[in-house]
């Protein structure tokens, strides 16, 4: 006669339920104590709002510039490699052919052909860091936007066959650490060590005016999709979101202050996104709690903090039509995470 064996010691003051065995394992989270699978309990059904492969996916394993595919299988399909020996510090997709513009710490402006890999062009951009680079297309040309530590902003012209001389340069006299076009191509925005948001009119090739209100540092610009509000996170740990609209009915146009973002003490340029598929009702910033925020841009309230990183969260990034949220860290890694699906405006 057989003894059955123990049975697996309860959990005090916890409710266990069994994970039935036809329950789809994708949208079911488990937990267990020990090796034995009796002791497996359903804590929460995932309600998956992506075609991510799943709720969280790591990217990691190539240095340089890696191109990976966001949905399965999640492979890294090309590296860009030799482009320079320093830092990359900032990058953009062309807007108008199949190339991408990087900006580095050897003072280099290159454009890099995505069909073959082969770089088309090196300028030697600035007499110092590059910082920041952003790109519009107004007028029917593409137009960039490069911003150093030597003081200047420069214009150049973007696509395969552009020259190699800039066609504007601004002189700020400081630091720049952040460059954004307007969403007519008109302005551009420059974040500065001066803790000020110069706006040029690059008709006039002069300021127009400039955003304040940042005790510190901007660390990154980034436009809202309709082109009325500025991002800018600083190193004061605060975050503001600028009116940009011709007539803001605010007289310091300061939309929205946002605290929850800690800077850190490494003075890195963190950069911040709105997300996309709701028009741009959420905004994101990384930090150096390892965590990236995610407000509601209406209310201020922050709605997630996003753990996974084990160092700094350098750039965050939002998908243009799912609810999918990219961010890079200290830690060489990539993070594609779900959240909750927002409400187009």
């Amino acid at each position: 006669m057989s003894k059955r064996g123990p049975s697996p010691p309860p959990f005090e003051g916890t409710l266990i339920k069994r994970v039935k065995s036809d329950a789809p394992p994708s949208n079911q989270i488990a937990i267990s104590s020990s090796n034995d699978p009796r002791n497996k309990g359903l804590i929460r059904a995932v309600q998956r709002t992506s075609g991510l492969e799943a709720p969280i996916v790591s990217l990691a394993g190539a240095h340089s510039v890696p191109l990976w595919r966001t949905y399965p299988p999640n492979t890294n399909y090309g590296l860009i490699s030799s482009l320079t020996k320093a830092p990359i510090l900032d990058l953009q997709w062309s807007l108008s052919s199949p190339v991408l513009y990087t900006v580095s710490a050897d003072h280099l402006l290159s454009t890099v052909d995505l069909t073959t890999g082969q770089r088309l062009r090196k300028i030697r951009a600035h007499r110092e860091i590059i910082n920041t680079i952003d790109r519009t297309f107004a007028a029917g040309t593409e137009l960039l936007a490069t911003g150093s530590d030597d003081g200047t902003v420069k214009i150049w012209e973007g696509g395969e066959d552009a020259g190699k001389q800039a066609v504007a340069t601004f002189e700020l006299n400081c630091p720049v650490t952040s460059v954004c076009w307007s969403a007519d191509g008109a302005n551009v925005y420059i974040g500065a060590l001066d803790n000020e948001i110069h706006v040029y009119d690059i008709r006039k090739n002069e300021q127009v005016y400039s955003l304040k209100g940042h005790t510190d540092t901007p660390t990154s610009l980034s436009l809202s999709p309709n082109g009325s509000f500025l991002l800018s996170p600083s190193f004061s740990s605060q975050t503001l979101i600028h009116d940009v609209r011709p007539f803001s009915p605010s007289a310091n146009r300061i939309h929205r202050a946002l605290q929850g973002a800690p800077a850190g003490f490494e003075n890195t340029l963190l950069r911040g996104a709105w997300s996309k598929d709701d028009g741009g009702q959420r905004v994101a910033v990384g930090g150096a709690d390892r965590t990236v925020t995610i407000w509601e841009v209406e209310s201020g309230k922050i709605l997630y903090k996003l753990p996974g990183h084990k160092g700094t969260v350098t750039s965050v990034d939002f998908h243009p039509k799912e609810p999918i949220i990219l961010t890079g860290s200290k830690d060489g890694t990539m993070l594609l995470g779900e959240i909750e699906a927002g409400t187009a405006a």
